[in-house]
């Protein structure tokens, strides 16, 4: 999914919500698809983590592998703390 895609889908979403055809929750939901799918496809072949605990709890990087994506967590967060990484999973 290219940058216009990703922009129109979240566009559409944006509408239904406006429109009354989908809840907040949905929208949500259709917004998070639409950014993760962009950033996998945009970044390679990459999976989604989810870091838990500490002040890294509940980012989520791309990485290749579990290890790569604690060495990401600990780029972006100051001080992480004692935290682990799980695969996101659809």
């Amino acid at each position: 999914m290219d940058r216009i895609s990703a922009l129109r889908n979240i566009e559409d979403a944006l509408s239904a919500f406006e429109d009354g055809e989908t809840d907040l929750a949905g929208l949500e939901r259709e917004v998070r698809g639409v950014l993760r799918t962009y950033a996998t496809e945009f970044e390679g072949d990459l999976t989604p983590y989810r870091a838990e605990g500490g002040a890294a709890d509940g980012v989520v990087v791309l990485a290749p592998s579990r290890r790569a994506a604690r060495e990401r967590v600990r780029d972006l967060v100051a001080e992480p703390g004692r935290f682990s990484v799980e695969s996101v999973e659809e």
